[in-house]
């Protein structure tokens, strides 16, 4: 049987096709930061050279970097609750599950190993957060994955932060 010198030469619009798509990825991949309001910023997803030791207690005191630096508890609000979990399912769940890691950190429990002006600045304020603040600093270090900007408002984040402590409070 004879061997045939058969090459595969991909044409021109497979080649443009797979080109155009390596560009969109780049552009909108899940470690990117579409932050326009801090686009002067060090918005720099490297992971940090050396990563800050944190300890239980930090994490139950730290407020972390944004505009939420008091957060008024009672019992959990379930229509925010509700819109907690809609704004969750649409804006986190590509990268986060409660009960498993995915790209992210599981949620379970969040809101007993953090204070809920740190959770809201996060939610917030993901890539100053991963980069100034220590905790925020570990998660980047440990996931090597910068928290994506999804343009979340203050209320959101609360709604959010009320999903997270009423599946907590389930549990």
């Amino acid at each position: 049987m004879k061997r045939s010198n058969f090459k595969i030469i991909p044409n021109k619009r497979t080649l443009i096709s797979f080109l155009a798509i390596s560009v969109i990825l780049a552009a909108f991949g899940c470690s990117g930061n579409g932050n326009k309001e801090n686009a002067g910023s060090d918005n720099s997803t490297a992971a940090p050279a050396a990563a800050a030791t944190v300890t239980l207690a930090d994490s139950l005191t730290d407020k972390g970097i944004g505009p939420v630096t008091a957060v008024t508890l009672a019992d959990v609000i379930k229509d925010s609750a509700d819109k907690g979990e809609t704004l969750f399912k649409a804006k986190c769940a590509a990268c986060h599950k409660l009960d498993s890691r995915l790209v992210g950190p599981a949620l379970n429990g969040v809101t007993k190993r953090r204070t809920p002006e740190w959770i809201m600045n996060q939610i917030m304020n993901p890539a100053e957060q991963d980069t100034k603040d220590p905790l925020g600093n570990a998660l980047l270090a440990k996931y090597m994955t910068q928290m994506t900007f999804q343009n979340v408002s203050q209320a959101d984040a609360r709604d959010i932060l009320e999903y997270f402590r009423s599946n907590d409070a389930s549990k």
